[in-house]
């Protein structure tokens, strides 16, 4: 089993930055995709940023139109962490974030994890 616990969220003005970070634990092996997710109120939960595996020697980010040059998505496979930074901020970025990773686990086998959210307010 592998859990996953998030961080950073928070109450930020527009224009500002914050940086969300989703750490995994348990029967790791290797995190083999990754990807933010955001639901706005009244909205449907929409991918904002992953990491697309197996392009180039780290994987190629990839973002939504609305969040792309404001938002980046990294990653530090040594503590099995993934970041999404937030910059330029405005209140359509409000809502909560999910990280969600697959992991290859120890022993083999691999399955797909959500986070618990954080949620993220953007005042103007």
């Amino acid at each position: 089993q592998v859990q996953l616990v998030e961080s950073g969220g928070g109450l930020v003005q527009a224009g500002g930055s914050l940086r969300l970070s989703c750490t995994a634990s348990g029967s790791i092996q290797m995190i083999n995709a990754m990807a933010w997710h955001r639901q706005s109120p009244g909205k449907q939960r929409e991918l904002v940023a992953r990491i697309r595996p197996l392009i180039g020697p780290d994987g190629m980010p990839d973002y939504a139109d609305s969040v792309k040059g404001r938002f980046s998505i990294s990653k530090d496979s040594a503590s099995n962490t993934v970041y999404l930074d937030l910059n330029n901020v405005k209140p359509e970025d409000t809502g909560d974030y999910y990280c969600q990773v697959a992991v290859i686990h120890i022993g083999g086998g691999w399955r797909e994890y959500w986070g618990q959210g954080t949620q993220v307010t953007v005042s103007s």
